[in-house]
């Protein structure tokens, strides 16, 4: 019987093979073989932090508390469903170690994209999967105290090439933004991405260009033309995927909003810097309470109050 180590090896290696084919047929499997042996090396990691419990109570994905008989509780699984995708992250954290949750995000939006979306130039897709996944693939094998290139065989060698190749076509893509005036700094650190196929590889056409406003983008894996006010609002709403879902999480709070001088879902009121990035609007205090003022609690007639005053306001009129 395959263990989970070697069921997660032979996925890599499959998908590996299905890009190697390069037929557009098969490049939702090779995404899928592949992403599956990510997810099952994932769990082995697990299972090997622990190697004296059972690997079904450590990838378990819910339990229930249940009376023990003796006054008190025990937990058992509600069901033989183990830890998905969007858990994998959070058993990790539990388990004190680190994955790169922002390359996993990458290969499961490409996944779900490219059930979606398949062309003849699918191929690229795939590789962008294999390339982004590279990174973890390697952590992983390197928590598992497995060498990668022994253990893939074949396939190791095929994967450092398809990461040069897409680290060369990326750098290209984003060197097309190098003349652009940003209206705020942190734009220059974001990613576009492509919102049909998920791709990082969008290209501005016009490299002299300095006007985000003005850009002609597109995606140099589908062809798809992409707006710039809709690749600002992608690349923001993705750098920022994980500090929202925390925020969110946490105290109920987003942190882009839509703003609003120009009625982009692009005003940033996190971290250091604060302002639309696509009009450069910065919101200031309220006139008459001072509180800060943010998308989310301006008044929508006077963005120089914030809605209770503009509210208290207008019931005193």
């Amino acid at each position: 019987m395959n263990t989970l180590f070697d069921n997660a090896v032979q996925s890599l290696q499959l998908g590996i093979e299905d890009y190697q084919a390069n037929d557009p047929r098969r490049a939702l499997s090779a995404v899928r073989n592949f992403y599956a042996g990510v997810i099952l090396l994932a769990k082995e990691v697990l299972v090997r932090q622990a190697p004296d419990a059972d690997p079904d109570e450590i990838l378990g994905a819910s339990y229930k508390p249940i009376p023990d008989g003796e006054g008190g509780i025990q937990y058992v699984q509600k069901s033989h469903q183990t830890v998905d995708f969007n858990t994998l992250g959070e058993r990790f954290k539990d388990f004190g170690l680190q994955i790169d949750r922002a390359a996993l995000n990458d290969l499961n939006r490409i996944r779900n994209a490219i059930e979606h979306y398949c062309t003849d130039e699918s191929r690229e897709t795939v590789r962008e999967a294999i390339a982004k996944a590279f990174p973890v693939v390697v952590d992983l094998f390197n928590l598992a105290d497995e060498p990668p290139h022994e253990a893939l065989g074949a396939a190791w060698p095929i994967m450092l090439d398809v990461r040069t190749v897409y680290e060369r076509e990326l750098e290209r893509c984003r060197h097309s933004f190098a003349n652009i005036d940003w209206p705020i700094s942190i734009l220059a650190d974001v990613h576009f991405n492509c919102p049909s196929c998920s791709s990082d590889l969008v290209a501005q056409l016009d490299l002299d260009n300095a006007d985000i406003q003005s850009a002609e983008c597109e995606c140099r894996s589908c062809r798809t033309k992409i707006d710039a006010e809709k690749a600002v609002e992608r690349a923001l709403e993705l750098h920022f995927e994980w500090d929202s879902y925390v925020a969110m999480k946490d105290a109920g709070e987003e942190i882009i909003g839509t703003c609003p001088e120009c009625a982009c879902g692009t005003y940033i009121y996190f971290g250091d810097e604060v302002g639309c990035a696509w009009c450069g609007c910065v919101l200031g205090d309220c006139d008459l309470c001072g509180e800060g003022l943010t998308p989310s609690n301006v008044s929508f007639d006077d963005s120089s109050r914030c809605s209770y005053c503009d509210h208290i306001m207008n019931k005193d009129d």
